[in-house]
Order: C-alpha cells, then sequence, then structure tokens
C-alpha cells in the first residue's frame, strides 16, 4: 500500500519538532504527488530551485526513483535511500524526496553552510611554505588533505560521535604504510565514545589518549594540511572531526612539538638552532623559578658575591619571604595573561602596558616585589612560548617546581627533574615512545630530532612507533 505523502511529510517535521527552519515542497504532477522536505538554514536555495525543483516540474512522464537518480538530477550527488535514514539525510542538510506511488525516498545533496576561507590559521605563521589552514567544515578540511594526496592509497573513514550532535570524525591514514593495529585501536576507541555531543576535536582527544590522567600532552595537533599531510606520510593516522579546525594526530612524541613547519622550508643548520633553542626555552620555563627560590632559600652561597649582593639591596624592603613573593608574582602573571587573552583587541595593548609599566615597576618601587624575582618570572613565562603546544602542562610545571625549590632547594629541583624524566621513560602514544628517538635511541631517527639533516639523507620514515613500509626513499 502507498503512503500519503503529506501526512508522510508531516510524520517528518512533527520529528523534528516543527522546527522554523525546517521547510517543504508538495505539489502535484502527471496526477502524481510528489513531495520534498528539506532544511532552509543548511541548503542552498539557488541549488534547490536549479537543480531539483525546476528538473522535476519540467520533466515529461512519470517522476520514478530510478528517473531521480540516473536522469532528471544530474548535477548533485543523488541516491535512493530508505525510510529509516530519512531524517538523517534532512539533519545533514540534504534534500528528500517522496514518491509515495512508489513508497519510495531519493536524497539529494546541496547543502550550504557559512564558513571561513582556509587563511592560515594564528597559531601556525610561516615566513615561507604554504599558508592554508584548516576550517570549521570538514568537506572543506577532506579536500585540503585530498589536494596533497593523488593516490588510490589515501584512506578516509567515516565515523559519526556524539547522541545528539551526531558529529562526523574523519580517520585518515596511508594504505601499506600506517600500523593496521593502530588505525584498528583508534578505530575501536572512536566507536566506543559515548557522549551526547561533540563541539571541537579536543572533546575526543581524551577518549583516544592511554594515559588520560597524565598532565602530559598525548595527541599531536595541527592547524595546517601541509603539517598534517607530512606526519600522514610518516604512518601517522590523522583524525578531522567536522566543526573543528583542529586535526589530531597518532602516534604523537614529546619531539614533535620540538619541530614547526618553517624548519622544513630553510636551511637544515637554522632549523638545529632553533630546536636547540626552543629545548633550552622548555627546561627554562620549567626549571628557572623554582631553581632562583632555592638558590635565595638554601643555597645562596652558591651566588656569584656581586650578584648576591644585589639582589641582597634590593629585596631587604620586601615584606614577603622569597616564596610567597615568587608565588605572588607568578600568580599576578598568569592573571595579565588570562585578562589578555579574552580582552577585545583594541584593549589588548593598553592592558599590556599598564600590566607590565604599571603594575610591575610601581610594584618594585612601592617595595612589594623585587627586580630579580620579576626578571626571573617574566623569563620563564616568555620562555614558555618557544613551545606554545605545551603551554598548559608547562604552566603547571612551573608552579609544582616553584614548590619543589622552595621547599626542598635545589634536591627538590633535581629530585623533580629526574622524576618527571624517569614518568616520561615509561609512557608512550600507541607503541610510540614519548622520548624517542633518545629515549629508547633510535639511530634512524636522529636525522630529524634536535638536529636536523636535508630531507635527501633521510631514506627512512621514523622507526620509533610501529610502521608498515619503512622506506620513504631509495
Amino acid at each position: 500500500m502507498f503512503f500519503d505523502v503529506e501526512k508522510k511529510i508531516e510524520e517528518i517535521k512533527k520529528k523534528l519538532h516543527n522546527s522554523q527552519d525546517v521547510a517543504s515542497r508538495i505539489f502535484d504532477k502527471n496526477g502524481q504527488k510528489i513531495g520534498m522536505i528539506f532544511i532552509k538554514s543548511m541548503t542552498n536555495e539557488t541549488l534547490f530551485s536549479d537543480n531539483i525543483y525546476k528538473p522535476i516540474k519540467e520533466y515529461e512522464g512519470e517522476i520514478t526513483a530510478e528517473k531521480l537518480v540516473n536522469r532528471i538530477i544530474i548535477n548533485n550527488v543523488v541516491e535512493e535511500i530508505k525510510e529509516k535514514d530519512v531524517l538523517s539525510k534532512v539533519l545533514n542538510g540534504n534534500v528528500v524526496i517522496l514518491l509515495g506511488n512508489e513508497n519510495k525516498f531519493v536524497s539529494a545533496d546541496i547543502e550550504e553552510f557559512i564558513m571561513r576561507m582556509p587563511t592560515e590559521p594564528p597559531t601556525s605563521p610561516v615566513i615561507r611554505g604554504p599558508r592554508e589552514g584548516f576550517t570549521e567544515d570538514i568537506k572543506t578540511n577532506i579536500t585540503l588533505l585530498r589536494r596533497r594526496f593523488y593516490s588510490e592509497k589515501l584512506v578516509m573513514k567515516d565515523f559519526t560521535v556524539g547522541r545528539y550532535s551526531q558529529t562526523k570524525v574523519c580517520v585518515t591514514y596511508l594504505d601499506g604504510v600506517a600500523s593496521k593495529d593502530v588505525v584498528s585501536e583508534i578505530e575501536k576507541k572512536l566507536k566506543k565514545i559515548d557522549i551526547d555531543g561533540v563541539i571541537d576535536a579536543y572533546y575526543i582527544g581524551k577518549y583516544l589518549e592511554h594515559y588520560p590522567k597524565s598532565l602530559f600532552k598525548q595527541i599531536g595537533n595541527a592547524e595546517k594540511p601541509d603539517i598534517v599531510a607530512a606526519k600522514i606520510l610518516e604512518g601517522r593516522v590523522a583524525i578531522l572531526v567536522d566543526g573543528s579546525p583542529i586535526v589530531l594526530t597518532l602516534p604523537f612524541i614529546f619531539f614533535e612539538d620540538m619541530q614547526n613547519s618553517n624548519d622544513y622550508y630553510t636551511s637544515n643548520h637554522y632549523a638545529t638552532y632553533i630546536r636547540i633553542i626552543r629545548l633550552f626555552g622548555y627546561i627554562l620555563s620549567v626549571v628557572a623559578s623554582g631553581a632562583y627560590l632555592a638558590l635565595r632559600l638554601f643555597h645562596y652561597n652558591v651566588i656569584p658575591t656581586k650578584f648576591l649582593i644585589t639582589i641582597a639591596d634590593t629585596t631587604q624592603a620586601i615584606p614577603f619571604t622569597p616564596f610567597i613573593e615568587i608565588l605572588f608574582i607568578t600568580l599576578l602573571f598568569q592573571i595579565l595573561y588570562e585578562v589578555s587573552l579574552r580582552l577585545p583587541s583594541y584593549l589588548g595593548l593598553a592592558t599590556s602596558i599598564v600590566g607590565a609599566l604599571i603594575l610591575g615597576d610601581t610594584g618594585v618601587n612601592a617595595g612589594l616585589i623585587s627586580p630579580p624575582g620579576v626578571i626571573v618570572i617574566a623569563l620563564s613565562k616568555i620562555a614558555v612560548y618557544t613551545l606554545p603546544e605545551q603551554a598548559p602542562q608547562i604552566t603547571i610545571l612551573q608552579v609544582l617546581f616553584i614548590f619543589l625549590g622552595g621547599c626542598f632547594g635545589l634536591y627538590g629541583v633535581v629530585a623533580g627533574i629526574f622524576y618527571l624524566v624517569n614518568y616520561l621513560n615509561r609512557i608512550d602514544s600507541y607503541g610510540a615512545p614519548y622520548l624517542a628517538p633518545y629515549s629508547p635511541r633510535v639511530e634512524a631517527d636522529l636525522k630529524d630530532a634536535m638536529i636536523k639533516k636535508s630531507l635527501v639523507e633521510m631514506k627512512h620514515r621514523p622507526m620509533s612507533f610501529d610502521i608498515k613500509n619503512k622506506t620513504r626513499q631509495k
């Protein structure tokens, strides 16, 4: 028995709670009733009119599902669907055509979203190299990756995550290069995610980590297609999430964040020098505050006499203990940072001037804080951004080392470093040791670690994690 088109459309609208942006068209064609339903805010009205409505109205003869798919609608992705798939197609921006005389449904893809252009991301600027960046539209992001792989070996698998958001997730890798075990484990974890909605890629990131309670970053992320393409070529797996310009990559090792896309578009010697600076900045940002506090409280005899006299002269009028002073300055810098992030851009410069010059200078002149303390904390905070991807965990480590230095002196700082290195030695990301290629030492990967060799010398893909095809070039 054939269904009533009008009643069926009313049923669909009712399931969608008669939302104001759900539209429908019903008309008679040669004694045959045809219905269409779609969401106005997600479809291109011009495409709907020119590619679907007019061709159907102007077609001479009986309208059937087979004719719609193969003859009438020719400029769009068209397919016959089952009734159980109607809602999901409508919610994904498709027009669903109802043919009551056949008991059939046909879906045509004419979705259109408001989205920004693939501009250079503010977090990954380059002097040389590609300036494209991912957007919030997963189709655009897939296209940006496809343009870099004209190969049938590029695999893209779709998943849907989120009970209400029904967010599209795409797992991408190179067949014959990426490890099947890694791909399989990622897919299993994605299928197990049971959450009400996914707003950004970071929502699913925690579900993919092996150590979800760990302080340390365990998943790579990038906003540029050239970076993600390079990681895919190395055998990693990329995870794209609709609505997010961030692409996640696995496996991940610590020294990935020491690398930057600029390193591959400049000389090897300069890239090596900059990587050493980044490592030095990381160590300085973590340890400097705690070490300075330890020297002032417990090991002042190690400080050169002239510098010790300078510190004594500038700190003798300070009403706080060194420990309280350093904590206060750290808190002050963090407050200024948080404020500058959330203020309108035209107030950002004014806030920086007020915070850095007025508060800092006035605090020193008023005898609340000392110049050496301000310098050390400022240096620590600035050094954080030699590795901006590691900034959240570095900030926490700074505070922990301030407590270690303030309570136990240099012994506490050294013990903290040993514990930190030992802990990082014991964790991994999908079989990749976190501190590879130095611990364990992987000779082949040292060509693109702290010291960067020429691309011509990199004959093999990274050996630090499991991949199927290890040969990059012959």
